[in-house]
Formats: C-alpha cells, sequence, structure tokens
C-alpha cells in the first residue's frame, strides 16, 4: 500500500516538474532579444535595464563596458568598432545561432562644430558613427532579424531640416540627417520582409553627451518613452519619425 503511494507521489512530482519545465520553455520562447549599440551608459545602458527588468534579453554592444553594465548582468559584447567592417563581422561572428527581435542602433557621438571652426575630419567621424556604422550594423545582422522583427534608428531633432531655428553644429545635425534618411529607405526596403523601423529621437535627455543639463529629462523617462514607440511598431506605421513622447517629428 505504502509503495503505490509512493509510486503515485513520484508520478506527481515528475509530472510537476515536466510541466514547469514546459513552462518555462514557453515563457523563455516569448522573451524578445534586443541588440543595443552604444549600450555603455546613458539611453543605451538604460535601455539595457529597462529590457531586462522587464523581462526581456538585452545583448549590450560597446567598445569598452562600464562598471555599472558589467554589473547589471546583461549579455555584454564589448571590443566593438561601429565603424569597421571587420569588427562588426566579428560581432555577428560572436552571436552564433542567435536571433534578434528588435535591433536598437543607438551608438552615436556628438561634436560641437561651428562656422567659424570648421573641422571636417570631426564631421567626417560623426558621419562614420552616427550615419554609417548604424547602417553598417543593420546589413550586417539583418539575418538575424525575421519576419516580425524591428530596427530602432535613435536619431535627434537636431537632425530635423524643418526644425532648425539655430544652426551650427555641422557634423551632428549632418550625420542624423543622414540617419534618418537610411532609417526611411530601410523602411520601404525591409517591409517586404515583415521588418519595420522606428526613428526616434529620445529627447533633450540628462546624460554625458548634453553635459547632464538641468533642463532635460532623464533617461529613465526617455527610455521609458522609448520602448512604448518600439512597442507601438508596426508594418502600419513603419519609417515614423517621432519624440520619445510619442509627437509625430517634422522631416
Amino acid at each position: 500500500m505504502i509503495g503505490n503511494y509512493t509510486n503515485a507521489f513520484e508520478q506527481t512530482a515528475l509530472g510537476i516538474a515536466l510541466l514547469w519545465e514546459k513552462v518555462n520553455q514557453s515563457v523563455a520562447s516569448s522573451m524578445a532579444t534586443y541588440l543595443i549599440t552604444g549600450a555603455n551608459r546613458g539611453i543605451g545602458y538604460e535601455y539595457c535595464r529597462q529590457i531586462q527588468e522587464r523581462g526581456d534579453k538585452a545583448i549590450a554592444v560597446c567598445p569598452e563596458a562600464s562598471k555599472e553594465l558589467k554589473a547589471l548582468g546583461v549579455r555584454v559584447e564589448e571590443g566593438i568598432d561601429i565603424t569597421s567592417d571587420d569588427s562588426v563581422a566579428n560581432l555577428h561572428k560572436k552571436l552564433g545561432e542567435t536571433q534578434i527581435e528588435v535591433l536598437i542602433n543607438n551608438a552615436a557621438i556628438a561634436k560641437s562644430i561651428t562656422l567659424e571652426h570648421l573641422d571636417f575630419d570631426s564631421i567626417r567621424e560623426q558621419f562614420e558613427v552616427n550615419a554609417l556604422g548604424a547602417l553598417r550594423v543593420t546589413q550586417v545582422l539583418l539575418p538575424r532579424l525575421k519576419a516580425g522583427g524591428k530596427v530602432v534608428m535613435m536619431t535627434s531633432r537636431m537632425g530635423s531640416i524643418a526644425d532648425n531655428t539655430s544652426g551650427s553644429s555641422y557634423g551632428y545635425r549632418m550625420s542624423k540627417v543622414a540617419l534618418s534618411m537610411a532609417g526611411k529607405s530601410l523602411s520601404h526596403d525591409l517591409k517586404p520582409r515583415g521588418i519595420a523601423v522606428a526613428i526616434l529621437h529620445p529627447g533633450l535627455v540628462q546624460t554625458r553627451m548634453t553635459n547632464f543639463t538641468a533642463n532635460g529629462i532623464t533617461p529613465e523617462v526617455s527610455v521609458r518613452g522609448l520602448l512604448t514607440r518600439i512597442d507601438g511598431l508596426t508594418l502600419e506605421n513603419t519609417g515614423t519619425f517621432w519624440h520619445s513622447n510619442g509627437e509625430v517629428l517634422p522631416w
């Protein structure tokens, strides 16, 4: 009699264990994988933090990981230079069989360039990182995105021609216009593949790039809005230029 109870208990325990395993597999399969460039600090770091916090997977890509990023516990791929064909190809190789649901091209640099002090090498560098780097990463990692996937171009309102009321910042403004145009073209080219593209402005954010301006919003607030825009991205609204607060911005 005791043996029968023991066998029944063992079978029940085994059944629960198998059911739990299936539940875990189902949860894991429903988790989206986000790859974020420029993830070592600021908006990129906050993307990783919030994505992990909500139960999705974040892959942080950067030249050198900060202590804060390493402590976050997400997958980190460092030593990546998005201006280098070989480096981005190496990233692709290091990712192995990993599939990506959302690619966030966040890496950027900003250097103040005025008409009186034009620095063409600096302007080229900003183009290489801000525009060409994002396009390079997208092209190389595109095979990892399937129908339903999303590509995000982190641009800036400073790349809006209609909204330019103050001039200057030649390298940054020009490179962000180029990035936005790349995003718009990608939205057309990738739509037949079922991949949508968002062109996003984070707002004026308190980061090192803005010298932690007191007039800006926090990275937490910015990324919360950005993720809302990404969540709402579809093939119907692909190619839209959004502020993180949901406002559609002028080109």
